[in-house]
């Protein structure tokens, strides 16, 4: 991904064809960007949803810079930006906050939440939100599954070579969650994996 003009997108992994040169039917294959809000680091991924299969695109996170609040936002709504004029998703899947013990925290979650949501919003793409508990128990089979567990089920389901960074393995399990069943999109063939203990085999 472009790093000019100071960008601070961090892509991770091998980032597949734009859908301008991509072979795949259009009415068989939608790409999903999944996106894990926060105001400090916001992860993003991208996948592919063809038939019953699912296809790694790119994953990332978005970094803000210490400062004034409006500064970070506009970090994340331009980044984000970036990430969908490059990628070219269909639909969005965005976490929803989770209420925490501390309230201005949660406030300000919100707010790159927000953000986030409004970078979809401008380019006209639907979006479905999911709790923590959704996505978890969508990816894991656990909706109390940790960040580790989350880390791997991710990276065995896309068949990545590495492990993708938490944040962007959260956006990942988000845009999975949605290919499992959001906005009618079906569900996610699992067919030969089993899970135990939160854990896919």
């Amino acid at each position: 991904m472009s790093q000019d003009r100071g960008s601070r997108i961090e892509d991770q992994g091998k980032t597949a064809a734009l859908r301008s040169d991509s072979v795949l039917n259009p009415q068989s294959s939608i790409r999903i960007l999944g996106i894990d809000p926060g105001l400090r680091i916001t992860g993003f991924g991208v996948l592919d949803k063809e038939g019953q299969q699912l296809h790694y695109v790119a994953s990332g996170c978005i970094k803000t810079p210490d400062g004034e609040l409006p500064e970070r936002l506009k970090v994340i709504l331009n980044s984000l930006g970036e990430v969908i004029a490059l990628h070219h998703p269909d639909q969005v899947a965005v976490e929803k906050v989770f209420v925490n013990v501390n309230p201005q925290s949660t406030l300000l979650l919100g707010q790159a939440r927000g953000a986030a949501i409004c970078a979809a919003v401008l380019a006209n793409l639907p979006v479905g939100e999911y709790t923590a508990l959704q996505v978890k128990q969508a990816v894991v089979g656990n909706g109390h599954a940790d960040k580790e567990q989350v880390q791997l089920m991710v990276q065995r389901l896309l068949k990545l070579s590495g492990t993708p960074s938490p944040d962007a393995a959260d956006a990942l399990a988000c845009a999975i969650c949605h290919a499992h069943g959001g906005l009618g999109l079906g569900a996610l063939q699992t067919r030969g994996f089993s899970v135990k203990k939160g854990r896919l085999i």
